[in-house]
């Protein structure tokens, strides 16, 4: 009995040290990736920069040609730094969660526990299927609409 013991605290003290682990893995996980968009934006911030400068010395001289080509420029770089800047948070929140499906998991758990005769579906949380709200269309009265026009002619 002595040595039952023994295993289950041994066992425990392992389980605790693998879950600290664990939790020590994913918070490096997202440091990195925070870190990775730190990197990015300070190049961005750099390129933004340069074109701000040609946009400067183009509105100096006054041509146009080189200031349409600025902006496009310009226009390009707010553009790929939304993308990088979503995808890095997309990719920042799936470094904290789990790559494994939910379901397999509460299915494993509960398939252990019945093999040992525990009861453990108590505890475990359902995925909600009505967890993600879905937007409704807005409506538009059109009477709202026809009224703002006059109105917005008398302004102008």
């Amino acid at each position: 009995m002595d040595g039952a013991r023994i295993y289950a605290e041994n066992s425990i003290r392992k389980r605790s040290e693998q879950m600290n682990y664990l939790r020590l893995t994913s918070r490096l996980d997202a440091v990195v990736a925070r870190l990775d968009t730190q990197a990015k934006m300070q190049v961005i911030g750099k390129s933004m920069g340069s074109i701000v400068k040609a946009l400067d010395s183009a509105l100096a001289t006054g041509n146009l040609q080189k200031m349409s080509e600025t902006m496009d420029q310009f226009e390009r770089q707010f553009v790929n730094m939304e993308v990088q800047a979503e995808f890095m948070e997309g990719a920042m929140a799936g470094s904290t969660s789990l790559s494994t499906p939910e379901t397999e998991v509460n299915s494993l758990m509960q398939q252990v526990a019945d093999d040992y005769g525990l009861e453990v579906s108590v505890g475990l949380p359902q995925p909600a299927a009505h967890a993600i709200p879905t937007k409704e269309k807005e409506k538009v009265d059109e009477d709202d609409l026809s009224g703002a026009l006059p109105e917005l002619k008398a302004r102008g």
